[in-house]
């Protein structure tokens, strides 16, 4: 499931998803991406951070991995205490 998000991700950075089966989870993820909307400026920052945080929680234990709008409230929220 990592090595399938991580290409998911990479398919992503370059500006093109050049396959055409998914898995459920990938559909959920990549439109879950689309609803976010972030500026095209920090894209990339938000993105590299989104993949190495999905990268911990799946070697933590089973996936699916976050969405991004998971990501995004558990980094507004802050460091958890």
């Amino acid at each position: 499931m990592l090595h399938r998000f991580n290409r998911l991700m990479s398919n992503l950075a370059r500006g093109a998803v050049a396959r055409d089966g998914f898995e459920p989870w990938e559909v959920e993820i990549l439109l879950d991406i689309k609803r976010c909307k972030l500026e095209p400026r920090r894209w990339t920052k938000v993105m590299r951070q989104y993949q190495r945080a999905v990268e911990r929680q799946l070697e933590a234990g089973p996936g699916p991995p976050m969405k991004l709008s998971h990501f995004l409230i558990m980094r507004a929220r802050g460091p958890a205490r």
